[in-house]
């Protein structure tokens, strides 16, 4: 499955992915933290990081990697993992219940989406 038209929208930072009858959007922050390299995913699926505090992340720029992927440039410095067109459909197809996820992950590790936030939970005494 290879998309017709791949397009950055600098100021919404969102990027559009057509695949013939079907269009997805996908925002920079959402991106970064599904990236696909092994930062984030871990060798083999298993024990990737938990990217925190990206809700003010950018897309610098995009670039084609052969006929199969591109690499997205994030300006916190990431640049590693190809998101391939495959891997993008996957994301583009799932976004909904991946986000629901990520958000989930967050707040079980106490973190936030919000650069400089802090997050303190606190229990009621027994």
């Amino acid at each position: 499955m290879t998309p017709t038209r791949i397009h950055l929208h600098k100021k919404t930072q969102r990027l559009a992915i057509d695949f013939d009858e079907e269009q997805f959007s996908l925002g920079a922050e959402f991106l970064r933290v599904h990236s696909p390299s092994a930062e984030v995913q871990g060798h083999g699926g298993q024990g990737g990081e938990l990217p925190v505090q990206k809700s003010e992340v950018s897309i610098q720029k995009i670039e084609p990697v052969g006929n199969y992927a591109i690499r997205i440039y994030f300006d916190d410095g990431h640049t590693s993992g190809l998101y391939t067109w495959s891997y993008l459909h996957k994301l583009g197809s799932n976004k909904e219940t991946l986000w629901s996820e990520y958000l989930e992950k967050l707040k079980a590790a106490g973190q936030t989406r919000e650069k400089g936030a802090q997050v303190l939970t606190f229990t009621p005494n027994s």
